[in-house]
């Protein structure tokens, strides 16, 4: 296994300056949500001109496959590709063109390892066949937003036939050449929820003749996370937190209307899972004395991603097989819609160090993020050593 663990490894080495290439290419175009044709196009493309099987999906995004067809043992790969409404702020020479739009949170390399780990495994396709292995690409759209693309991917078929999955995810807080690995939960449970206010208005002067919608928004904005807080289990990690609130449009108008909207995020799933007649009633209580009418939407994301111990092990030892150090990572409050997957097949996430050592610490989903790109070779030899690693690990096992 050493020998082609090594063997894969410079494969993406030999392809690592296309690799940049193309993923300049997706950083300077990228797509949003659902939007994503041009970088479907392009990753297909690739694809077929390298022999790998491709089936697209009937909006954006694909699914190829190599390996042996009618597998004993199938391992699939994911990258989400789309990007994210936001401006970017880099003065990179392959900037995104796409004003307003950007690939802040590093979908375009997520995709561009996994073309690369793709590339590399078809060139040694005969290893897999001797082993009946299967290798499936899932690239997916649409995972920035709420309901995300995940869905739509596995009602393609994206997972059948599938025994264990594995992703990367960008990780600005960790040197290149390192790889955050965690058994168990990695990321949190994710809604979006919008609290809708309506009540008589009138005019500043009169506010007993009114039902003060504004005051009425900013006690929902501080009173509703705050009773949250005292009515939850701390060990649940609840994080109520708005992005929006909008109300009224003259300073000296009481208005009829008003929202928030923001998210909720959880580290535990049965939290997550029953919260919802909880939240409800707290932000009735919390409206009541002031006779508005409130409506709570939540629209369900997703659940944490919980990383299995058996993929945990494969991912680590192809850290080994491909130079990479493994590094310690805590979970997270972020969501990612990866964890529907893993209700179909075991599997799990890796965080992929992007900076730069010495450099600087970005965030992501801010405008001048900057990624150092041996990033790229490192998720490439990850994916590809991790299907080695796992099915070497699990030699034997048969669908049910």
């Amino acid at each position: 296994m050493t020998d082609t663990l090594t063997a894969l490894g410079a494969s993406v080495v030999s392809a690592l300056p296309e690799l940049i290439e193309i993923r300049r290419d997706l950083h300077a175009h990228p797509e949003l949500s659902r939007l994503e044709t041009r970088t479907t196009d392009v990753i297909a493309h690739r694809l077929e001109q390298a022999g790998v099987r491709v089936r697209r999906f009937p909006g954006t995004g694909l699914v190829a496959d190599l390996g042996a067809e009618q597998a004993a043992y199938r391992v699939a790969l994911r990258a989400d590709m789309d990007a994210l409404p936001v401006q970017e702020q880099t003065d990179l020479a392959f900037a995104s063109t796409n004003d307003g739009v950007a690939h802040s949170c590093g979908h375009d390399v997520h995709v561009t390892a996994l073309l690369g780990a793709m590339l590399a495994l078809k060139e040694h396709e005969q290893v897999l066949l001797e082993r009946g292995t299967g290798v499936r690409a899932i690239f997916q759209a649409a995972e920035e937003v709420i309901p995300g693309g995940a869905h739509e991917a596995i009602a393609e078929g994206a997972m059948e036939g599938v025994d264990a999955i594995f992703a990367v995810h960008c990780d600005p807080s960790l040197d290149v050449g390192q790889v955050g690995l965690r058994e168990g939960p990695i990321t949190a449970a994710c809604d979006h929820i919008r609290v809708h206010l309506t009540g008589r208005g009138g005019h500043t002067s009169r506010p007993q003749l009114t039902e003060d919608l504004t005051y009425a928004l900013a006690k929902v904005v501080t009173d509703v996370p705050a009773a949250l807080s005292r009515r939850l289990d701390p060990r649940a990690g609840a994080a109520l937190v708005w992005g929006v609130v909008r109300s009224g449009t003259a300073s000296n108008v009481i208005p009829s209307t008003g929202e928030c909207s923001g998210t909720l995020r959880m580290l535990d799933a049965n939290a997550w899972l029953t919260v919802g007649p909880l939240l409800d009633e707290i932000v009735q209580g919390v409206v009541a004395p002031y006779g508005v009418t409130a409506r709570l939407e939540r629209i369900k994301g997703v659940p944490p991603v919980v990383n299995q111990a058996d993929a945990i092990d494969a991912l680590r030892f192809a850290c080994l097989g491909s130079g990479l150090q493994v590094a310690p990572t805590v979970q997270s409050l972020g969501g990612e819609d990866y964890s529907w997957y893993l209700s179909h097949a075991p599997g799990a996430m890796a965080r992929l160090g992007t900076r730069t050592p010495g450099g600087r610490t970005y965030d992501l989903h801010q405008g001048d993020v900057v990624i150092d790109e041996d990033a790229i070779s490192c998720g490439a030899r990850l994916l590809a050593s991790v299907v080695v690693a796992h099915t070497v690990k699990n030699e034997g096992s048969t669908h049910e």
